[in-house]
């Protein structure tokens, strides 16, 4: 089986080569091809002698993260894009512009375990984890599309980014290597549902990344109905992982809160995000839920919505709600895949 190059660290690659008994500058040739040039076969690599290319060829693949649908949104120009993988499984990634430069949503597995009721992507379950090249994959793809320089990166598609921990490590630091793309670590934020031990093993990483916390309970009772993960780890629990990120790394910590009506949109509910937030330097997300219809949550009005955002912007909570992007297309994590999934081929639109 040909090993998987393109999830190789520049380090690790010196190392491969020198083992061929190449020179160890081959190794950048390779890596700025792989990287910045984005290339999707050895023999787009013109500057390297045809004997290496061809051994390349022979033990070594690129990868194929290839597109199967693409949606465009006619309201704000989001796009969401399911890519097909070299095993036919499929996952998704979305583009969001804005005026700050242009933002991209990866997926790190095919399917999710994690089972929260709210959401598309793990109604099927966990198929398998992405490798560092595919992730990566999704990001050269859509630049090679839209012919436009990604600048932030958010790991909150389709999965749970520390149930993926090695593979998700080793993307970091191929995406944020100065040999390859060199997105600032400032500028990549992952999304964890509240997996305790990796969210403390990752801040001994001491990386610059931002942490999300999926909260979308303020109390542990309403995260257990919500999220399954909740019954392995109590709220307490949790919280102290987001505290001891913060105290290791000085990084505030984001909390994401998917507004469900009725649910946890109550004066109650408000209540409880104060108490539990106050104390802390994070920023608050307020999601409106994407309704999915597999699951009969709805999504507050726009009033009841900014009423909440009020009531804890009266109490000192920096908080905002999320701007709605692609509202007019497959929003909801895992609704294009699973779209796709159920009716076949679908015509780019």
């Amino acid at each position: 089986m040909k090993k998987d190059i393109r999830s190789y660290t520049f380090e690790q690659l010196q190392e491969e080569l020198l083992t061929l008994g190449e020179k160890k500058f081959r190794a950048k040739q390779i890596y700025e091809w792989l990287h910045v040039r984005l290339a999707d076969d050895f023999s787009e690599m013109t500057n390297l002698p045809k004997n290496l290319r061809e051994k390349l060829a022979e033990l070594y693949e690129i990868r194929e993260v290839k597109m199967a649908a693409r949606q465009e949104s006619r309201l704000d120009g989001t796009n969401k894009f399911l890519f097909e993988l070299c095993d036919g499984n499929m996952v998704e990634s979305v583009l969001m512009r804005y005026k700050h430069g242009n933002s991209v949503c990866i997926s790190s597995q095919v399917g999710c375990r994690m089972g929260c009721r709210f959401c598309a992507s793990t109604l099927d379950g966990l198929e398998r984890n992405l490798t560092p090249s595919e992730m990566l994959g999704q990001i050269y793809q859509i630049q090679k599309i839209s012919g436009e320089r990604v600048s932030n990166i958010v790991i909150m598609g389709t999965g749970e980014p520390m149930d993926n921990f090695e593979n998700f490590l080793t993307f970091i630091q191929i995406l944020t290597d100065e040999h390859g793309l060199h997105i600032s670590q400032r500028n990549v934020t992952v999304s964890t549902c509240g997996i305790v031990p990796r969210m403390k093993e990752l801040a001994e990483h001491n990386l610059q990344i931002t942490l999300a916390l999926s909260l979308h309970g303020s109390t542990q009772e309403k995260r257990q109905e919500l999220m399954p993960v909740a019954n392995k780890y109590q709220l307490e629990e949790v919280l102290a992982a987001c505290d001891y990120y913060f105290e290791k790394t000085g990084r505030r910590i984001t909390f994401e809160y998917s507004l469900v009506q009725g649910v946890n949109d109550r004066e109650e509910d408000a209540r409880e995000l104060i108490h539990i937030l106050k104390p802390r330097n994070c920023h608050l997300n307020l999601i409106p839920v994407n309704p999915i219809k597999e699951r009969s949550f709805a999504k507050p009005s726009r009033k009841s919505a900014l009423n909440f955002k009020n009531k804890l912007e009266r109490s000192g909570i920096n908080v905002t709600i999320r701007r709605e992007m692609g509202s007019d297309i497959d929003g909801a994590c895992g609704q294009l895949r699973r779209r796709y999934g159920t009716e076949g081929s679908m015509k780019e639109n």
